[in-house]
């Protein structure tokens, strides 16, 4: 998708050349795709608000975007973040879409440099997908170094969902 739709539509966009394989591509696609959880996880969340806050709503004249935007939103605050923030934890960990569309390739560039994001790249993904293609014995460097990449991975995610769920907690407003 990110190849064949989004590099060419991005070329055709703006005024200078990018590389077929991109990490801007790369991001794009990854934001497409955790577009769902955020919503379906928001939605329940603000699904989830009692009626009985809406109608008080209402009851004092309100109208429906006022409701939505005064008292169920703030009240769905919590879930609509740790949506937010389990989403990014999945994107932190997206494999296959970032692999091949930044074009895994062991370039490391510096991410506060907007021009890094214009040709390949190479994501903790793609590494480690480009480890594990060649030769690895069990106690080589590689493994260790694969090893290494995945730990970090995970710890970073298991992070993000502490720190979400820590946010739940601390916002969560518990109806009767």
């Amino acid at each position: 998708c990110a190849l064949v739709y989004i590099t060419p539509a991005i070329n055709a966009v703006v005024p200078f050349d990018l590389a077929t394989f991109n990490l801007l591509s790369a991001c794009i696609v990854v934001g497409i795709m955790i577009i769902p959880m955020v919503s379906s996880i928001s939605e329940d969340a603000m699904s989830a608000v009692p009626d009985s806050l809406r109608q008080a709503g209402y009851g004092l004249g309100a109208t429906k975007f006022d409701v939505s935007t005064s008292v169920v939103v703030p009240s769905a605050v919590s879930g609509i973040v740790s949506a937010f923030i389990l989403a990014l934890s999945r994107a932190i960990g997206e494999t296959m879409a970032v692999a091949i569309a930044s074009g895994s390739r062991s370039v490391l560039r510096n991410p506060l440099d907007p021009s890094a994001y214009l040709g390949p790249n190479s994501p903790i993904t793609a590494q480690m997908i480009n480890l594990a293609l060649g030769d690895i014995s069990a106690r080589g460097p590689a493994y260790h170094a694969m090893f290494a990449l995945g730990l970090t991975l995970f710890v970073v995610t298991l992070l993000m969902n502490l720190i979400s769920d820590r946010i739940a907690q601390r916002y969560r407003e518990v109806y009767q």
